[in-house]
């Protein structure tokens, strides 16, 4: 017959393990919630650098493309402007040797060359990084357009986005076409995003510097 001294000790331990086992397992969600938390925004970081060197990659092949669009018929794939061109459509698919409208793009590139091959966007309501099929523009890691300013006056000059103070070189830019990404806030420079889609970035508007713009001549 067991003693109710022995059987109130054993109560005791088991109750005793039980508590222990709890403490241990808060523990060990309290800890693994900070470790989220530290590591979440480095992850963030490393998210958003590789959308840059991607970024980057991009507007590289657009610039590459145009000048070799020169190379081939001794003059740029535009009017004669050095308007920096928002809407890249018919620029594209002129790079691209694609055919719209008034089959656009074979008035200006005759020998159907494609200077250009950029991937679609996997989400046509979403685009980010490709061709969206519906406007025909390239749209970044971010979800804004490249912008593209070409030296449709053939004196070797470019206006700097930025101007002469915003930290991305001399103004004007010696450059026969260059290329740019907005980042991630979606307006050019740092500083509040341009709608809820994008995020604050560090450092102020139409000003390069601290910001997460993409440019293609640094």
């Amino acid at each position: 017959m067991p003693f109710p001294r022995a059987n109130a000790e054993m109560e005791m331990k088991r109750r005793t393990l039980r508590a222990f086992t709890l403490v241990e397992l808060l523990v060990v969600i309290v800890i693994v919630t900070i470790l989220a938390g530290l590591a979440f925004p480095v992850f963030q970081s490393v998210q958003n650098q590789a959308k840059k060197t991607q970024a980057k990659n991009d507007i590289t092949q657009i610039v590459i493309a145009v000048n070799a669009f020169y190379t081939e018929y001794g003059k740029y794939p535009i009017a004669t402007d050095d308007t920096p061109i928002a809407n890249t459509a018919d620029l594209l698919y002129t790079l691209r040797a694609v055919p719209t409208g008034a089959n656009a793009a074979d008035a200006t590139n005759p020998r159907k060359i494609a200077f250009l091959n950029a991937p679609d966007a996997k989400d046509p309501s979403m685009p980010r990084s490709g061709i969206r099929s519906s406007d025909g523009q390239w749209y970044d890691p971010w979800g804004s357009t490249y912008r593209v300013a070409i030296d449709g006056n053939y004196d070797n000059q470019l206006a700097n986005p930025y101007g002469p103070l915003g930290g991305a070189g001399s103004d004007p830019l010696r450059q026969g076409v260059i290329a740019w990404s907005l980042g991630r806030n979606g307006v050019l420079g740092g500083g509040p995003p341009a709608t809820s889609a994008f995020a604050k970035e560090p450092g102020t508007a139409n000003n390069y510097t601290s910001s997460g713009d993409v440019i293609s001549w640094q």
